[in-house]
């Protein structure tokens, strides 16, 4: 069952955060955007089975900047699936829902940092060859990508993508 995340997945998410990415960042990372303006609760969702968290994504408000104009866009960031429950399409349902939501929050493109290999079956693409720089973060170009959600974004917004605060200082 794939559902939005509800307060009392909490700990659960946690747990499974740090168990897919054996690390103390990306709770961190969750926490941070929870308690922040960028959270929208509707995009933090959850896969779901017999009561257990099999699986957690989170999408959460980003800004594109061109000279003095600012754009609304989201970033994906995490996703995570229990390890032993990996390569069995629980993050695709996850990502596919997410994006698919996006739509009612009149969200035009998805930024995300991410694997080369995975992310482009669900029609992310190279983020740079549009014309969006990342100046954040020092990453090979092949792993920041974007998803248009709306038709003519990718052609109509440049600029320079930048994550908000709760993504800076993690480690």
């Amino acid at each position: 069952m794939i559902r939005t995340e509800e307060i009392q997945d909490y700990s659960q998410v946690e747990q499974l955060l740090k168990s897919a990415f054996k690390s103390e960042a990306e709770p961190r990372l969750v926490e941070r955007i929870r308690s922040s303006v960028i959270f929208i609760p509707e995009l933090s969702i959850v896969s779901e089975t017999d009561g257990h968290i099999t699986g957690h994504i989170m999408l959460s408000i980003a800004e594109v900047i061109d000279d003095d104009q600012s754009y609304r866009v989201a970033c994906l960031a995490p996703l995570a699936v229990e390890p032993t429950l990996q390569r069995k399409g629980i993050g695709g349902a996850l990502i596919r829902e997410a994006l698919n939501r996006c739509q009612q929050f009149n969200i035009p493109l998805v930024f995300l940092i991410g694997h080369p290999s995975y992310y482009p079956q669900f029609g992310f693409v190279k983020a740079g060859h549009y014309g969006f720089q990342l100046k954040q973060f020092e990453v090979p170009e092949e792993v920041f990508m974007v998803y248009e959600i709306e038709a003519g974004a990718l052609n109509r917004l440049k600029g320079e993508f930048r994550y908000s605060d709760a993504f800076l200082d993690l480690e």
